[in-house]
């Protein structure tokens, strides 16, 4: 069954990717001991194998040296001291490769599993650990069933593989009051070596069975109810209010640096009331003319007013002025199929400025023809 949180709510949902962040940083993050146990055995059963032979024979030097001790020595006051340092500098070095192996897996094996972290919350002390009633519920309660379990099989499983590694190596061990010292220590070395690691390997099969219960169980105690769901989606992205606020601030910024590009425009063509776009065209940097304002309604008004306070031209040709606002967005250049209509239009706004400085006949007004296929903008009812 789910467990439940304090308002009763089953915690049905899996947790999401921030919880899981969060409860990291407070130091929950799934740990297996069996993993750093047989990490940790198996190599220091390794480490007797490769390093054995070199730390019994680096032993057994430091004990020569220890127990042949000349007359001279004897009789001085400091040899005591020198010689008890030089054989506890060669027992750590004898020791030191050994050591070092373990020093590196007692520091990775814990974080194998869950990876690395640092929380200072769960350096905290915890007051309802002292509790007795929670502790027994602890002691009895699936977790500590399933620890008590784990130990039992391991203490079963180590014990049946260690009688039957002794049972089988007992005629080597016997031989080992036949050998010289010096080949026994290097014998008895590989048969200690030997027999930790196959007592080692015995722990594969716990470490098997514990690494994914472990995984499971701390997903499980991360389970979330549908409502915290719901709540760190909004801590996410935000009130709906919030996220409606910030887009119309976006867009009223938008509308601002749009208006400020009409007055550079060189027509406002408009429809002549719903909708107004206004182009601009410089052979010297753009290929084909551009889009720098469109709006519909208010923001068309908008347009249209700020264009007329400039003294930007306007054209009225509703057909071109939709096919622009629903084909064009901004700073964009006009479609390929619409060249030929604006062309007509910009032509006819510079024989416009032209005969305002030189007093020719006034052009004539051009029809701009909207091709076949920009028809469904003109007319809504064809937009399906």
């Amino acid at each position: 069954m789910a467990g439940e949180n304090a308002d009763g709510e089953e915690k049905t949902e899996a947790p999401t990717a921030k919880h899981r962040q969060e409860a990291k940083e407070q130091g929950q993050v799934p740990r297996s001991r069996e993993l750093t146990t047989l990490l940790a055995m198996l190599s220091a059963a390794g480490g007797l194998l490769i390093f054995g032979n070199y730390m019994i024979e680096s032993l057994a030097d430091a004990l020569r040296q220890g127990l042949h001790v000349g007359r001279g020595v004897i009789f001085d006051p400091q040899a005591p001291i020198r010689l008890l340092r030089e054989m506890i500098g060669k027992g750590l070095w004898a020791v030191g490769p050994l050591a070092l192996v373990l020093l590196l897996v007692a520091l990775v094996a814990p974080v194998a599993l869950g990876g690395w972290t640092f929380s200072a919350k769960a350096l905290m002390p915890k007051f309802s650990k002292l509790d007795p009633i929670e502790g027994l519920k602890r002691m009895f309660g699936v977790h500590g069933l399933v620890e008590l379990g784990k130990s039992l099989a391991k203490v079963a499983l180590v014990a049946l593989v260690g009688t039957y590694v002794l049972w089988h190596s007992l005629d080597d061990f016997q031989a080992l009051a036949a050998e010289a010292l010096h080949p026994a220590l290097q014998h008895a070395a590989r048969l200690f070596s030997n027999t930790f690691l196959m007592l080692a390997t015995a722990l594969i099969f716990i470490a098997l069975v514990d690494v994914p219960y472990q995984l499971w169980d701390h997903t499980r105690k991360l389970r979330m109810t549908k409502q915290e769901i719901k709540d760190e989606l909004k801590q996410t992205e935000g009130k709906p209010e919030v996220k409606g606020r910030i887009r119309q601030l976006q867009q009223q910024a938008a509308q601002g640096r749009m208006m400020e590009q009409v007055p550079k425009a060189d027509v406002v063509v408009t429809n002549p009331t719903h909708f107004a776009v206004a182009l601009r065209y410089d052979p010297l940097h753009m290929r084909a003319p551009q889009l720098m304002a469109k709006g519909t309604d208010l923001i068309a008004q908008r347009i249209r007013r700020l264009a007329e306070d400039n003294g930007v031209p306007l054209f009225e040709a509703p057909p071109l002025a939709r096919a622009l606002h629903y084909t064009t967005e901004l700073d964009q250049e006009v479609p390929a199929g619409l060249y030929l209509a604006v062309a007509q239009v910009l032509a006819y706004i510079y024989q416009l400025r032209s005969r305002n400085r030189e007093g020719p006949a006034r052009p004539k007004r051009p029809e701009p023809v909207v091709p076949e296929e920009f028809l469904k903008y003109v007319h809504p009812r064809r937009r399906r």
